[in-house]
C-alpha cells in the first residue's frame, strides 16, 4: 500500500464508520496519546524498565499503527499530501546530513 493510498483509504474508512474526523486539535491529542502506548512498550521491552505482566501482549505494530492511522487523519484534514512531503524531507534530509552521520564519532 503507498502513502497516498492509505491516505485515500482511511479518509473512505472516516466516511464510512466514523462519521468525520475529529478536530485537529482532538486528533493531535489522540497522537500523543497514541505515541504514549509506543513509548510504554518501548520502554518496557527494550529499556530499564521492567515489563508489567499486562503489557506482555501489547502488539508494538499495532500500536505503530495506531500512530500512522492518527497522523494520516491530520495530514487528509490539513490537505497534506504525505507522499510528497515524505518526499521532500527525505530531500533536505539527504541535502542537510549526507556526510554528518558518516563524521559522527558517536556513531562509530
Amino acid at each position: 500500500m503507498t502513502i497516498s493510498n492509505a491516505q485515500k483509504e482511511i479518509d473512505n474508512w472516516i466516511k464510512q464508520h466514523g462519521v468525520r474526523y475529529f478536530s485537529e486539535l482532538t486528533n493531535m491529542a489522540i497522537l500523543t496519546e497514541e505515541v504514549g502506548e509506543v513509548s510504554r512498550i518501548i520502554a518496557r521491552r527494550y529499556g530499564e524498565q521492567s515489563e508489567k505482566e499486562s503489557d506482555k501482549n501489547k502488539d508494538l505494530g499495532d500500536e505503530l499503527a495506531d500512530v500512522l492511522f492518527v497522523i494520516i487523519c491530520l495530514a487528509n484534514q490539513t490537505g497534506i499530501d504525505l507522499e510528497e512531503a515524505l518526499k521532500r524531507n527525505l530531500e533536505k534530509k539527504t541535502a542537510r546530513d549526507s556526510e554528518r552521520h558518516w563524521n559522527n564519532d558517536k556513531l562509530k
